[in-house]
Order: structure tokens, then C-alpha cells, then sequence
């Protein structure tokens, strides 16, 4: 099969969109070096000491928002790894990246919804979130898809949607240097 190319500016923030189980950090872990990923379980793991502890998600993303304001204003494509389904999680990180001037990208893993439960169960090394939240994600990525591809994803300037193993499988990033 042939190589689905994404193009990506650097810098820019790259924002990974989808469900616990649909593979986000897999895809961050293939395609990005680890120093260019803020994970929203990495972050919970630094302050709380557990990457699935729901109750540092408050904090958590706040020191996630401050890394990613550093990192952007330094010049540096950045990675967010976590669910961002709904728009409001999506707007801060967008607010972020018009405020450095540099270009959001998102990608989309809407994977089968029986494919992200069955790897949310198995998930390796990490607790799996419960399937109720699991569903509320879907549901949610959904109308994310339905609401916000209407409207031409407004804040990104390119969102690349992937509906299977194959072609998440099949993705060749490329950067290239962004036009300031």
C-alpha cells in the first residue's frame, strides 16, 4: 500500500484527537521524538504519580498548557497527546497556538468503536479508563466530526482524519519549515 503523507509545518502544534484506546500515543511514540509530546498521562503521572489518576487532571493540564505555551514560543513543533473530543479542550490549545503564530494541525484517530474499547482494555503498562468513559469519548468524537468537519475544523489549518488501522499504519509524516 502506499504511503498516506501528512505534511506538517515546523513549527507548529500538533494536536491528536481521539478516544482512550485509538492509539494517540502509539502514533506520537512512531512518528515524534518523545521531547516533542506533551502527554496528558505523562502529566498526570508528574503530579499526581499516576498516569490514569482522573483526579490530577486539573493540574495536569495546567502544567501541559505551560510547557506547550513554552515550547511554542520557542519556535518548536509540539505534540499534544490526549483525548481533546470536545471543543472546549481543543479551544485552549487552538488559543495557544494563534498566540505563538504558528499553524495547529490536527489529527484525527476515529477508529472502530469496537477496535479503541478492546484496546483500551488491554492497554499496556497503564490502567484502562472505564468503558462508560470510553463510550462518552466516542460519542463525543463523533459530533466532533459531524459538527466541526461542517464547519472546516475552524482554528486548525489542516485536520487529517484516520478511520482504521490501515491507514493510521500507513502514515508518513513530513515537516517542513513553516512560512513566518
Amino acid at each position: 500500500m502506499d504511503p498516506l503523507p501528512i505534511v506538517l509545518p515546523d513549527p507548529s502544534l500538533v494536536v491528536l484527537i481521539g478516544a482512550a484506546g485509538a492509539g494517540k500515543s502509539t502514533f506520537a511514540a512512531r512518528h515524534f521524538a518523545p521531547h516533542a509530546v506533551l502527554s496528558s498521562d505523562g502529566f498526570r503521572a508528574i503530579v499526581g504519580g499516576d498516569p490514569a489518576d482522573q483526579r490530577a487532571t486539573r493540574p495536569a493540564f495546567a502544567a501541559l498548557h505551560r510547557a506547550l505555551e513554552r515550547r511554542l514560543a520557542g519556535g518548536l513543533l509540539t505534540v499534544v497527546d490526549a483525548t481533546s473530543v470536545t471543543s472546549r479542550a481543543r479551544r485552549t490549545l487552538l488559543a495557544r497556538a494563534t498566540a505563538a503564530r504558528v499553524p495547529a494541525i490536527g489529527i484525527v484517530l476515529d477508529l472502530p468503536p469496537d477496535i479503541v474499547r478492546a484496546r483500551n482494555r488491554a492497554r499496556d503498562g497503564r490502567a484502562a479508563i472505564p468503558d462508560e468513559a470510553v463510550t462518552a469519548q466516542l460519542a463525543d468524537l463523533a459530533r466532533t466530526i459531524e459538527w466541526e468537519g461542517a464547519a472546516g475544523w475552524p482554528g486548525f489549518a489542516a485536520v487529517h482524519l484516520l478511520r482504521s488501522p490501515a491507514e493510521v499504519d500507513r502514515v508518513l509524516v513530513r515537516r517542513e519549515a513553516a512560512s513566518r
